[in-house]
């Protein structure tokens, strides 16, 4: 009997070697091989994959930031979604995987019964009883087409699929922290030139004030000092309030409140990110999370083709037991009561209207679907490094006017105020050249924030944030999430 059930075995694994899954081909990227070039464009310099997946606490400078997006990657409640299901898909991973092995179950059993004389054979009541412990096999099915084997690859895939879907869900997540961050530290600023503009114009309204009632200035010059003033004290209302969201969106991203041992936010003109080269569009291939989970998502279609043709084929299922059986529990593991039972089924579908072809045909559609994500994908991520290097190129030359546009302002702003207050320019001249500068230097503030959220997406765009500093630390992660046979 022994050498009978290894023969099973060793037939089982040679058949089962057999899968009906299409060998997987990688589609071609549809795009170009080379990001778009022109004077708008930063030009895309190669770029090797330890440059390309610089650590965040690396590609952010702000002692402060860093802190927040540290915070974030504990507390935040989609990341813990994302890192749950991670465990759900490989739990049916696991549970998948071991249809591929036999479940032995051990049993044990004893009835005891009375037989009445009138329905005894022999005419007398009797008394008996039958016992059993055996161990056995129930309906396994012999994967002779590679039907579970292609489930069960189905499986690992959507958990590998899953674990890039944390990946994508924890770089958007850095980059929401740190574009989060830095309209907060926008709006303080924005803030604080409100109060100290408002200051300067109603100080200039107290003077005009002064010379109105000494007859030096009209009453229309005094109006129009009040509207300077009156537009200050708008702003200032305005980012009290954009000041107070941006906190409160904070705390969402971060799951919690504020550090309060925050750290010393770095000025908005200092050097907060590091410029990274774009490499080459193949690149992103391998650094993309969203692209390796739409992959894996391809992969699991596929598998499921073989699945659906495996489905076509008999099913054979074998239930097995083998023992001990005694009428007398004292007797039970003698000598001599040894049994066994063997009983192989077969199933051959003949006749189901259609639903296996049917099954099968929406298996190949489902792949054509995954093959359209997955080619989708690669087109966004192109688009969004491509953005990037435009907005790159473009936001430092704008940055550089804006910043002499304010220089120019400024010095508009002080020739207009000396010539207003000796008397050689009018008040509409001045409150021009106030209204001037308050605007260009709003406007600065406000592309130092666009470049800041340019280089923020382009560094998400090109995969980075989900490693730290090094590659370590997420290598012993994944190596402890490797499913368990």
């Amino acid at each position: 009997m022994t050498k009978s059930l290894v023969s099973i075995a060793v037939a089982v694994a040679v058949l089962s070697g057999c899968s009906m899954i299409p060998e997987y081909k990688q589609p071609a990227a549809p795009v170009a091989a080379a990001y778009p070039q022109g004077p708008a464009y930063s030009p895309a310099e190669a770029a090797s994959m330890a440059e390309a997946e610089q650590g965040w606490r690396q590609f952010f400078h702000d002692q402060a930031l860093q802190q927040l997006i540290q915070a974030s990657l504990v507390n935040n409640r989609d990341l813990k979604v994302a890192v749950l299901n991670i465990e759900a898909y490989r739990a049916q991973y696991r549970i998948q995987r071991a249809d591929l092995f036999p479940a032995v179950n051990a049993n044990a059993t004893g009835t005891r019964s009375r037989t009445p004389a009138d329905l005894s054979s022999t005419g007398q009541a009797r008394v008996g009883g039958e016992y059993t412990a055996n161990l056995g096999v129930s309906s396994y099915e012999l994967d002779l087409w590679g039907r579970v084997r292609s489930l069960s690859d189905q499986a690992l895939e959507t958990y590998l699929s899953s674990e890039e879907a944390r990946r994508s869900t924890q770089i958007s997540l850095v980059a929401s922290v740190a574009n989060a961050y830095y309209t907060w530290q926008a709006d303080q600023a924005q803030l604080k030139l409100s109060q100290d503009t408002l200051g300067a114009f109603e100080e200039s309204y107290r003077l005009t004030s002064r010379s109105s009632e000494v007859g030096v200035s009209s009453a229309l010059d005094l109006a129009q000092s009040r509207t300077s003033v009156e537009t200050a004290r708008v702003a200032l209302a305005k980012y009290q309030r954009q000041v107070a969201q941006d906190e409160n969106a904070l705390v969402l991203l971060l799951g919690g409140p504020l550090p309060a041992n925050l750290a010393q936010a770095k000025p908005l003109d200092a050097e907060l990110v590091s410029e990274l080269p774009a490499g080459l569009p193949s690149d992103l291939l391998q650094r993309r999370p969203d692209i390796l989970e739409a992959e894996h998502a391809l992969k699991a279609s596929n598998a499921n083709i073989g699945a659906a043709r495996a489905a076509f084929f008999p099913t054979i299922s074998l239930t097995a037991s083998a023992g001990s059986a005694s009428s007398d529990l004292g007797n039970l593991f003698k000598g001599g009561q040894g049994a066994w039972s063997f009983a192989p089924s077969i199933s051959l579908p003949i006749f189901n209207a259609g639903s296996l072809r049917a099954s099968l045909d929406y298996s190949k559609i489902q792949k054509e679907i995954s093959v359209a994500n997955y080619e989708k994908s690669i087109q966004t991520a192109f688009q969004e490094v491509s953005d990037g290097l435009a907005a790159r190129k473009t936001y430092k030359d704008q940055l550089q006017a804006q910043k002499d546009l304010v220089q120019a302002n400024q010095d508009y702003y002080r020739l207009a105020e000396r010539r207003y207050r000796i008397g050689v320019d009018s008040n509409l001249t001045f409150l021009d050249a106030q209204r001037s500068l308050f605007s260009a230097q709003q406007s600065a503030i406000t592309d130092r924030l666009a470049q800041l959220a340019s280089e923020v997406n382009l560094y998400k765009a090109l995969g980075g944030g989900w490693v730290e500093q090094t590659g370590q630390a997420q290598a012993k992660a994944d190596q402890a999430q490797t499913p368990n046979g």
